[in-house]
């Protein structure tokens, strides 16, 4: 059985795979999974891929045009049986120039992803494993992929701050994570209806930098309302780690399936690995959340604001010295959703 955070079993698999004997084709080995999918360890020759083969009974997939593909590895439907059963069987393989160790590291969470989806249809279940794969390739999209840095991990918490207030308003489940398009790169953090929330963390003390990295991102004429979330946060070892957080906001997609999964693939859009959990040592407290409605005199930048000749602009503001009264986040997305 393939264990949660452990690619022992894959590794010793692919270990016991090596060595072809120059022939082409699949050399595998079954994995103890859950649910109706079968899954193998594999090899690929003659040119000694790793690979899992997840197999379907009746399922219809894409020509591989249509299949993911990333940066170290690729999807594909195999047109041959690889075990005599009928099935249809999809192998997800690492390239030759891709790592090993993030290919590894994908796989495993690939399996723990479908293993933990014994009872659910074939057609829902294969939905799911690509989508999963398309959350891994949006994150080796990114540049300096692995760990996040200071900065982004903590913006990340803020956003999983105003994610769980969304849940906490009564929001359906899979409508608040729907909403959330910060790790997929929106040009604002949330999207409500015809609306917005930006969400602009800090960790420190007195002022508050807030990074705008566009022109369109506090341009109300794009979005009505627009509001900017301040949250401000502070460092402290009562407080939760990142990945701990991001576990206790989980918790409460136990219910839904479907926005749990798309819950768990914004997280490693946002490149929050499972497998790096350890590697995140600071402590969040939320300390408070200002919220200002965007409006045209909310101090901004916008392409109606500067001359034509500029097209792009990233600046800063100082949240701390905007005189605006706090609107109240939860009054913020009492009007975003319309009640």
């Amino acid at each position: 059985m393939v264990q949660q955070s452990n690619t022992s079993t894959l590794r010793t698999a692919w270990r016991a795979l090596d060595g072809g004997t120059g022939e082409g084709g699949w050399r595998t080995i079954p994995l103890e999974m859950k649910g109706n999918c079968r899954i193998l360890a594999g090899r690929h020759f003659p040119g000694n891929e790793e690979a899992i083969l997840v197999g379907f009974h009746s399922v219809s997939v894409p020509q591989d045009k249509n299949l993911p593909q990333g940066h170290g590895f690729r999807v594909n439907r195999l047109e041959r049986n690889i075990m005599a059963d009928g099935q249809v069987w999809v192998s997800l393989a690492r390239l030759a120039a891709g790592s090993l160790d993030m290919f590894a590291l994908m796989a495993e969470d690939i399996l723990n992803f479908l293993n933990s989806r014994p009872t659910e249809r074939e057609d829902s279940i294969f939905h799911a494993f690509l989508c999963r794969i398309r959350a891994w390739q949006n994150f080796m999209d990114r540049e300096g992929a692995g760990i996040l840095g200071a900065e982004a991990e903590t913006g990340l918490f803020g956003e999983l701050i105003i994610l769980d207030k969304l849940i906490s308003s009564g929001m359906p489940l899979i409508d608040a994570v729907n909403a959330w398009h910060g790790p997929i790169d929106g040009v604002q953090d949330f999207l409500i209806g015809t609306g917005a929330i930006e969400v602009k963390t800090t960790a420190s003390q007195g002022s508050f930098p807030a990074k705008i990295s566009s022109l369109e991102q506090l341009d109300n004429s794009l979005v009505q309302p627009l509001f900017l979330a301040g949250v401000r946060v502070a460092l402290h070892d009562s407080g939760m780690t990142l990945p701990v957080f991001g576990q206790a906001v989980r918790s409460k997609f136990t219910t839904e399936s479907a926005a749990r999964s798309i819950y768990e693939n914004r997280l490693i859009q946002a490149g929050l690995l499972e497998a790096n959990a350890d590697k995140y040592t600071r402590c969040f407290v939320h300390s408070n959340t200002v919220t200002f409605c965007v409006n045209n005199e909310f101090p901004s930048l916008t392409a109606g604001k500067v001359g034509i000749e500029i097209r792009k602009v990233r600046y800063e503001l100082d949240l701390e010295l905007i005189k605006q009264p706090d609107a109240g986040i939860d009054r913020a997305i009492a009007d975003l959703r319309g009640i």
